[in-house]
């Protein structure tokens, strides 16, 4: 009794595991021996890493056999893609831009999950400041991606006075007292004002 090869011993990534061949047999009595199939799936570390053996048996009419084996590694060591980050940007202190949402998608893993960290790097005042936004993708069998943006906060904008009284000519006995004046700010709420004569 004799069985056609099986194919060879492969590894392959979770999305390309082949299909099981078809194999046949000769024997030199029975003119159509039997060809059996079956699979054994072994798990291994995470849902898509796991090791199919293969087995084809051929039996005759008269209960002969032979087997052959094909053991197939299958790995999912593709990491996930993240859609794009937003560009590093340079911005005023009231237009800091919310947070992007990310998606990921994976060649195995149908909703790899997307994690969302900030970060924030203080600067020379309140106002002036980093902040590092940092999206990761995780699929099933923990390979990673991430992707960063960057966002330069910065305050160049003066606060806003409001109008002083107009220039005026009195005479010596009738000098106004200093008005009080307040101010405005794009980003600070209580900008200090101060008087000087």
């Amino acid at each position: 009794l004799f069985l056609i090869a099986a194919t060879a011993y492969v590894t392959v990534e979770c999305d390309a595991v082949p299909a099981a061949a078809t194999l046949t047999s000769t024997d030199n009595c029975d003119a159509a021996p039997v060809v059996t199939y079956n699979e054994v799936r072994t798990d291994g570390t995470c849902p898509n890493s796991y090791t199919l053996t293969r087995t084809w048996s051929a039996t005759d009419v008269c209960a002969n056999t032979s087997s052959k084996t094909q053991v197939i590694t299958v790995q999912d060591i593709t990491n996930p893609v993240l859609s794009a980050a937003p560009a590093d940007v340079t911005v005023e202190c009231d237009a800091v831009p919310a947070a992007a949402t990310l998606t990921a998608t994976d060649n195995c893993d149908a909703a790899p999950v997307v994690t969302y960290n900030e970060v924030r790097t203080d600067g020379s005042c309140a106002n002036s400041y980093t902040l590092t936004r940092t999206w990761t993708a995780t699929d099933i069998c923990a390979n990673t991606s991430s992707k960063t943006q960057v966002i330069t906060v910065q305050d160049i904008t003066a606060p806003m006075l409001s109008d002083a009284p107009a220039d005026v000519t009195v005479e010596c006995n009738s000098v106004p007292a200093a008005a009080t004046l307040t101010a405005t700010d794009n980003c600070d709420a209580a900008p200090a004002v101060t008087y000087n004569e």
